[in-house]
């Protein structure tokens, strides 16, 4: 082996500290070694390559952060993880997707593609990337908009953008500015509603749902959303409440919760009717399959506490209209 080598390597150090100890040919043809010096390192088992032209610069098996990273080299210039694959990244899911998300820009294309990849092509790759976190990838707010445009329905969509801005991980100001940039987005008019001023502080799809199928349709008081109640030192929100007439509507998403939580929010909702305010608490499946029902209930308590309006009936025998002020 020639002398150099060496110190190729140390000229490699940089790139592969950077990528996870992983490199490409060219970065390594760049640092100084042949070609035959690579596939000497390869057969000697020091190195192993990953993709075509991607080695890993180490023996044992390479974890996730090293296989994305040989992904988005292979894939090359102007490569950038994207969809469900920024969103492990970024943490707006919690688990890895089985295939491996990629965006490159239009004009380009992948000789022979990568194995376990899926490609999206994009006119407006560069803008899309975020400017400095590694591996490349996707600014959140493109992510968000990308999963949404690709959603099967349009609360998924939605619940895209309500997880995000739920775990603040970006704003709704953010997501509406990266939402104008785009000429064609489907599930567009949804996103715009849910994006609007008058929803901040929605933090899931069922709040939306509730806004959209309870509360307007029916002409109930606006409530306050993620209100933040603050009890003997202890800060806690409640998902709607309508302050003035000491109602709380909690909306739990789950179909089950478990044991501690149960009882969490039982003694929750204990401690809020020892202060005045009664709780009201609904699943996913009242309000998507019974919303005028469920308005009904809650335009009858906000009558006990005070309410002077009337509820209006979305529909032809919504129940809705029967709720009356005692």
């Amino acid at each position: 082996m020639p002398s150099d080598v060496p110190s190729a390597l140390r000229a490699l150090r940089d790139h592969a500290d950077r990528q996870r100890g992983v490199i490409t040919s060219r970065q390594a043809q760049s640092a100084g070694l042949s070609r035959d010096e690579i596939a000497h390192r390869v057969r000697s088992g020091r190195w192993q390559r990953l993709h075509t032209g991607v080695y890993a610069v180490f023996s044992g098996p390479p974890d996730r952060q090293s296989v994305l990273w040989a992904a988005v080299l292979r894939a090359g210039q102007g490569a950038m993880l994207s969809y469900q694959t920024a969103a492990e990244l970024d943490r707006l899911v919690d688990r890895s997707s089985s295939s491996i998300h990629l965006t490159i820009p239009a004009a380009r294309r992948i000789p022979g593609g990568i194995p376990g990849t899926v490609v999206h092509l994009r006119c407006d790759a560069q803008r899309a990337a975020h400017p400095s976190r590694l591996p490349p990838r996707t600014r959140i707010e493109e992510t968000v908009l990308d999963l949404a445009d690709a959603a099967g329905s349009a609360w998924d969509a939605v619940g895209w953008v309500s997880t995000a801005v739920g775990r603040r991980l970006t704003t709704q100001h953010l997501l509406s500015e990266a939402l104008g940039l785009r000429s064609r987005l489907r599930w567009r008019a949804d996103l715009t509603i849910a994006l609007s001023p008058d929803l901040a502080g929605i933090h899931s799809v069922l709040e939306y749902r509730y806004l959209r199928d309870v509360e307007r349709p029916h002409g109930l008081p606006k409530g306050t959303r993620q209100a933040r109640v603050s009890r003997d030192g202890v800060v806690e929100y409640r998902d709607v409440l309508y302050e003035e007439f000491s109602l709380a509507v909690e909306l739990d998403g789950a179909a089950a919760h478990p044991a501690g939580t149960r009882w969490r929010d039982i003694r929750r909702d204990n401690l809020a009717a020892a202060s005045g305010i009664t709780t009201l608490r609904y699943g996913y499946r009242d309000v998507s399959a019974r919303p005028c029902a469920v308005a009904s209930e809650v335009a009858s308590v906000l009558s006990l506490h005070g309410w002077q309006g009337t509820p209006r009936p979305c529909s032809p025998g919504c129940p809705a209209g029967a709720a009356a002020a005692p």
